[in-house]
């Protein structure tokens, strides 16, 4: 069972939320927060395994939050469902350590899965959001990514860890972690939830679906 935390400003929204996910045995409602100060102190306290975190809130919004439950060492996996897809709202949410990003008008089936894939540490984000991405902020990379990165890069992308990775690449677990390495620093970014954004955004991937 997956223990989950929702952030939501607006009591509808999060009383919604609740009961869909309280009807499926797969999940656990353990509470509730109304912003982002709210969240970061239930994160502490009661420590679920997925956040549900919306961006735009009052006193302490959604990338403030993300930030500093990274900085407290908070284990959960944080999944931002919000109504913006702006890439000036998705890429700090996920450079600020968030597991992916999805819109409130996702399918409930989609939310689960979503959640699900999220609480395996596997990076999520909605086809829309990728779409968005690559239209509006496709930028070259300073230096392209080679043949190999990029099959490193895809299967990350799929929620291989890098033990995966190496075994369906007949590679070593040292060299995916070398080419993730070159990866992030060809992107300009810090982990791979960033670097599978990015790579969306840049053309590198394309969203399945």
């Amino acid at each position: 069972m997956i223990s989950l935390l929702i952030v939501d400003d607006h009591p509808v929204v999060r009383d919604g939320l609740r009961g869909m996910f309280s009807a499926d045995p797969r999940f656990t409602v353990l509470g509730e927060a109304g912003d982002g100060a709210e969240a970061i102190a239930a994160g502490e306290r009661l420590r679920p395994d997925v956040i549900l975190m919306d961006l735009r809130m009052p006193r302490t919004d959604g990338v403030t939050a993300i930030k500093e439950l990274a900085r407290r060492g908070v284990p959960a996996r944080i999944l931002v469902l919000t109504t913006y897809d702006t890439d000036s709202d998705v890429l700090p949410a996920i450079e600020a350590g968030a597991t992916g990003y999805l819109l409130k008008d996702a399918p409930r089936d989609e939310l689960f899965r979503a959640v699900e894939a999220a609480a395996r540490g596997q990076a999520v984000l909605s086809p829309a959001v990728a779409t968005r991405l690559m239209v509006q902020i496709r930028q070259p990379a300073s230096e392209p990514l080679s043949q190999r990165e990029l099959e490193v890069l895809e299967l990350i992308a799929q929620g291989s860890t890098n033990r995966e990775a190496a075994k369906q690449l007949f590679i070593s677990e040292a060299t995916v972690k070398t080419h993730l390495l070159h990866v992030y620093a060809k992107l300009g970014v810090n982990d791979r939830a960033a670097a599978v954004a990015t790579a969306f955004s840049r053309g590198y991937l394309t969203p399945r679906g």
